[in-house]
C-alpha cells in the first residue's frame, strides 16, 4: 500500500495556471525599458561600421589593382573602370592580363553604390583615386556622410 501526498487543491491551481496578467506586463515593461537603454547605443555604431566597411573594401581592391598593375604595367584607365580586375577590359585589353584579380564580383560600397574609380587620379596622378561619397551620395560631409578614400 503505498501513501500518496496530499496536494492542496489551492495551491494545485495555482501552479497549473501559469503567469498572471500582472506578472506579464511587468516583463514587458522591463523589457522595454532595457531595449530603449541599449538600442540607441547600438544603432549609434552602425555608420561607424559601415564607414570601416568601406575603408577596408577600398583597401582590398587596391591590393587587386596593385596586383593588376604588376601584371599589365599600368593600372586599369577610368574606362576600362574596376570590373578590369574581374575580366579582360575590351577597352584596349592588356597583353599581360592574368586575372581575375578578385575572386568574387566588384562590391558595392556598404550603400549600395558603386565604387567611384578615376586613373589616372586627380589626388594621385601617378597611380588611381577609389572612393565612396558616404551615406550621402554626395561630395564632402560629415560623420556618416563624410567620403571614404584610398589616399588618407
Amino acid at each position: 500500500m503505498t501513501i500518496e501526498p496530499k496536494i492542496h487543491r489551492g495551491r494545485r491551481s495555482r501552479l497549473a495556471a501559469g503567469f498572471t496578467l500582472i506578472e506579464i506586463l511587468v516583463v514587458i515593461v522591463v523589457i522595454a525599458i532595457l531595449a530603449t537603454l541599449v538600442a540607441p547605443n547600438v544603432f549609434q555604431n552602425v555608420g561607424t561600421a559601415k564607414a570601416t566597411t568601406a575603408k577596408t573594401q577600398i583597401e582590398m581592391l587596391g591590393s587587386a589593382l596593385d596586383a593588376y598593375r604588376l601584371d599589365t604595367g599600368a593600372y586599369p584607365t577610368t574606362q576600362q573602370g574596376l570590373e578590369a580586375m574581374q575580366q579582360l577590359p575590351t577597352i584596349d585589353p592588356p597583353a599581360n592580363w592574368r586575372g581575375p584579380y578578385l575572386r568574387k564580383a566588384v562590391p558595392l560600397d556598404p550603400w549600395g553604390r558603386a565604387y567611384l574609380f578615376v586613373s589616372p587620379g586627380q589626388v594621385n596622378p601617378t597611380g588611381f583615386d577609389l572612393f565612396s561619397y558616404g551615406a550621402d551620395g554626395a561630395l564632402g560631409g560629415d560623420g556618416e556622410n563624410a567620403d571614404v578614400v584610398s589616399w588618407q
